[in-house]
């Protein structure tokens, strides 16, 4: 009866995750089936039906594994009555299709589990009469039924992640370090063509023949912790003249308008035959990350930017570009002109919208850290009042983006609908008497819509140094934490499974950021949860990525482009590496070694 009275307010035990009411539960349903009181049963496994999705994964796989145990234990002092066990483990899995069981667990199996084994054991021998079965109930008999029991289980959702334990996490550190050690040099690509400079080629021997924007700023950040980690000094003055590269070949497709191409091909046309067929004004470029990529470097050279000198108008005009010609007045935020080759390539605030209507986050978060590198560059180039023009403009870009794109609501940062008709006065040389014109009296007085679409995006205020320390509380408690939206046992979800454009299909053509796991995405929002110091969940991401990676290594001997979410197996474009080996930051920051970041 009391259990019954649990079941009324099971829902709101399950708002709170509170894990003794869900055990409360749990063992009054295995009690039902042991006493063949099937009411009871019903009235629990319903309950917990209901509340299920409000469990955080951890209780639901906790809940599935408890209630099997209990109705296997029941069962086997009720005179081994398969039927009634069968359907105890049936209703289990029924409840949780994913039944997230390491695929180590049969040989190895968790001491916690075999303590409540053990529990069981003890509570059957006080519950049977028959002697004959009490007899049979050994522990090393039933953890043998159960280990099988749990095996056969298993097979049937394979290849799931290996456990997040420091047994697991070391091992699949050493192969991340072991397979990525051999690619440092595998990156250098050559001069020749329509790339002047020698440069990075993200993605090793199976990448293509071709300096890409945000990529190989994010593949050098990974270079220079290679070479941090097993490079020499003379590793690291060779890798100089590829890294600058990078931002050079870019440079020099520069020109007085500040229109960048997002990729050069070795045999690319001139910026000349490039822009005949195309409008520059009304087309997106390189994502604002060269700025970036050059402080990164000049950094890495102890401040030294005379090697930037000859080029830093160029890139002054870049950035001009965005802030001139892709910024909504009204509100101050960048937005991109089409969703061609965003980087993140189908995120529904921009995809298959109207064109120059998308103030998306992720962009604008990126034009933030641009401006502070600018601010960096011009300083170090001793142009002190240029310097102070970029940190101003900075300091108002992340005031608009606090004020528009910040929703109190849900605790988050989104992107924001620019599509709006303009106010306009009625074009009338004069005012009969009987006119009327609609919304003259109080037209809008808000210059956007919040897109409340829960892209992973939002995490990059954080990235940043947007949002705010009360902002980032919110943040990380309510959708860094939340299992059901972002939080998945790979990392970090692209888009939320609550939202109906969820898809994790492979896709080439765009690339898939409707729910896979990226890595670069893993690492943006380990690098904000240190910003804030949360040390505990940034450990959780980055034990999840080497767990993942080093997985990928062991099965495939190679990394691929992007994951599914919950058991993280790969979905696309095997040989893939790029900002893959990120992974090798984190591992640094978990080791207490020197870590290289981004600037």
């Amino acid at each position: 009866f009391t259990h019954f009275l649990l079941f009324i307010n099971v829902s709101t035990f399950a708002r709170t995750r509170h894990h003794v009411l869900c055990q409360s539960v749990i063992t009054s349903m295995a009690d039902g089936l042991f006493l063949n009181k099937q009411g009871l049963f019903c009235y629990g496994f319903n309950a917990m039906i209901t509340a299920w999705g409000q469990f955080p994964k951890f209780i639901r796989i906790y809940f599935g594994l408890s209630f099997v145990f209990n109705t296997f234990a029941g069962n086997i002092s009720l005179y081994l009555k398969i039927p009634l066990l069968t359907a105890g483990v049936h209703a289990a899995l029924h409840t949780e299709r994913r039944f997230a069981m390491p695929g180590t667990l049969p040989v190895t199996i968790n001491q916690s589990i075999m303590k409540t084994i053990d529990n069981y054991i003890s509570s059957i021998r006080k519950r049977t009469a028959a002697p004959d079965v009490a007899s049979m109930l050994t522990a090393r008999g039933i953890r043998t039924v159960v280990a099988a029991a749990l095996l056969a289980l298993t097979t049937t959702a394979a290849a799931q992640l290996p456990m997040r334990n420091a047994e697991n996490v070391n091992k699949y550190k050493d192969i991340c370090k072991r397979y990525i050690y051999k690619e440092k040099e595998g990156m250098y690509r050559e001069a020749g063509g329509s790339l002047p400079y020698p440069f990075l080629a993200p993605g090793s021997n199976q990448y293509l023949d071709m300096l890409w924007d945000w990529d190989s700023w994010l593949s050098n950040v990974a270079l220079r912790q290679i070479l941090a980690d097993c490079g020499t000094k003379a590793d690291s003055a060779r890798a100089l003249k590829y890294e600058q590269g990078c931002v050079l070949n870019s440079l020099s497709y520069g020109g007085m308008d500040g229109w960048i191409p997002i990729w050069i091909e070795r045999n690319a046309p001139s910026r000349e035959d490039m822009l005949r067929k195309r409008n520059p004004w009304k087309s997106n470029m390189h994502k604002p990350t060269l700025a970036q990529h050059a402080a990164f470097i000049t950094r890495t050279m102890n401040g030294d930017a005379e090697w930037l000198r000859d080029g830093f108008y160029f890139l002054q005009a870049f950035v001009s570009k965005y802030m001139n010609h892709h910024r909504h007045r009204a509100t101050g935020l960048l937005y991109w002109e089409t969703d061609e080759a965003i980087g993140v390539d189908n995120d529904p605030s921009t995809f298959y919208r109207p064109h120059e209507s998308s103030g998306s986050i992720f962009l604008n978060a990126l034009m933030y850290k641009e401006l502070k590198a600018m601010e960096y560059l011009a300083t170090r180039l001793n142009l002190t009042e240029t310097a102070r023009q970029y940190a101003d403009e900075a300091d108002e870009l992340a005031a608009r983006v606090r004020e528009h794109c910040w929703d109190r609501r849900d605790g988050f940062y989104y992107s924001v609908d620019l599509n709006l008709l303009p106010v306009e006065k009625p074009d009338i040389t004069g005012l009969e008497p009987g006119d009327l014109y609609l919304h003259v009296g109080q037209p809008r007085s808000y210059d956007c819509l919040i897109q409340r679409l829960s892209v992973w995006s939002g995490f990059m205020a954080m990235w940043a140094g947007i949002a705010t320390r009360e902002q980032a509380v919110e943040m990380v408690n309510r959708h860094f934490r939340d299992t059901t939206s972002y939080n998945a046992p790979a990392g970090i979800r692209t888009l939320s499974p609550l939202e109906k454009m969820y898809n994790t299909k492979a896709s080439g053509n765009p690339s898939s950021w409707q729910g896979p796991v990226w890595i670069n995405v893993n690492y943006l929002v380990f690098r904000g949860l240190l910003n804030y110091g949360y040390e505990e969940e940034a450990r959780e991401l980055a034990e999840k990525t080497v767990l993942l990676l080093g997985r990928d290594f062991e099965r495939f001997g190679a990394l691929h482009e992007y994951y599914l979410p919950e058991n993280g197996e790969p979905v696309l474009n095997k040989g893939f590496q790029n900002w893959n080996f990120l992974v090798l930051n984190m591992i640094a920051w978990l080791e207490g070694r020197q870590q290289v970041t981004e600037f």
